[in-house]
């Protein structure tokens, strides 16, 4: 009995083991960096994030969704585009259809739920659930939202349409680990489980948020419901709301959209001399090559030796050797001169 017993517990206790790995094993979070639609999406626009958002310091855990400088953008700036998702679903039935059921409404209150919504930009990397559609079927995952993400919220704060895909966002599950799920997916410099963040709808709806400028210098809030033409004043940033130091750029960097900032200027070549001899030319008395060279100031008609080495013109003299000049013709062989007769000619006497 004891055996059959200790054998019982000992089944149960490798059930429980095979339970718990199993469990953390389908732990997936899937990173979705800016500018990435993200499998599944419902459609593509281009243009709706931003990567150089500042980020909030204060990230991490969960957070209330009208907390101040928890999302950001730009004055009078307008993300995303309401009107275009909502023709957009109007004319595809089966995706209305899906994406009417991810937000808990019918089709028919499309226009009325998009209406309400608030175009911002995440501050913080963001835990949701985004809803896809494939092959004519809704689909589902949890998914980390990249800061610089632009969003839809509705009026108690919570994400609700991610706008580069237009796919439906919800809270995430709230037994989703954290800190102990398997990350996929491109990643980015400044991600960290400790900075990812949760966002718990408000108890009751809000009238307005509080932005924080792309820059993290400037707040100012936003009514619910309206897409940058009704901004408020520029105000000063809560401390709340204050910006965490910018992560240097790096070649390596991914989930970064555009140019970066990080090229180093080259310096330009001189400009050429109208003439078309290259400046910089070292002064005469400081001439490295042993050549001396003359400026067109200095006499006219005149060329410099080219530094490039190329064979000179016919008007060009080599170095180290005289200019070189037309040789003259052989002058005519002279004439032969005159006998000159002797001056006393002495006559010749005959030997006897």
């Amino acid at each position: 009995m004891k055996t059959r017993a200790r054998a019982v517990v000992l089944l149960a206790a490798l059930f429980l083991t095979m339970v718990t790995a199993c469990g953390d094993a389908g732990a997936v979070i899937t990173r979705l960096a800016v500018g990435d639609p993200g499998p599944d999406a419902y459609t593509h626009v281009e243009g709706t994030d931003d990567a150089k958002i500042s980020r909030l310091a204060a990230a991490g855990g969960d957070k209330e969704g009208d907390a101040p400088g928890l999302y950001g953008g730009t004055r009078k700036d307008k993300v995303c585009d309401k009107e275009a998702l909502v023709r957009f679903l109007e004319g595809d039935e089966g995706k209305a259809r899906a994406w009417a059921e991810a937000q808990g409404i019918a089709p028919d209150g499309i226009a009325a739920f998009v209406a309400d919504l608030t175009p911002v930009l995440l501050r913080t990397d963001t835990l949701v659930t985004n809803h896809g559609y494939r092959a004519g079927k809704a689909t589902k995952m949890n998914a980390l939202l990249q800061a610089g993400i632009a969003v839809m919220v509705n009026a108690k704060g919570l994400p609700v349409v991610k706008c580069n895909c237009g796919n439906p966002l919800s809270a995430p599950d709230p037994d989703l680990p954290v800190h102990d799920s398997d990350y996929k997916g491109a990643s980015w410099p400044q991600f960290s489980p400790d900075k990812v963040t949760v966002v718990r709808p408000t108890r009751q709806e809000i009238e307005e948020l509080k932005l924080v400028d792309r820059d993290g210098r400037t707040a100012f809030d936003r009514p619910v419901g309206t897409e940058g033409d009704a901004d408020g004043e520029p105000e000063p940033v809560p401390p709340a709301a204050a910006s965490e130091p910018p992560t240097a750029p790096s070649g390596d960097d991914q989930g970064v959209s555009g140019p970066t900032d990080s090229a180093t200027p080259t310096e330009a070549p001189p400009p050429a001399d109208p003439t078309g001899t290259p400046t910089g030319v070292p002064p005469d008395d400081e001439d490295v090559t042993g050549i001396p060279t003359t400026t067109p100031e200095d006499a006219q008609g005149v060329t410099t030796t080219d530094p490039t080495g190329d064979p000179p013109g016919p008007d060009t003299a080599q170095p180290n050797e005289p200019p070189q000049t037309a040789t003259p013709p052989d002058p005519p062989d002279p004439e032969p001169a005159p006998e000159t007769p002797p001056d006393d000619p002495v006559p010749t006497t005959p030997s006897p």
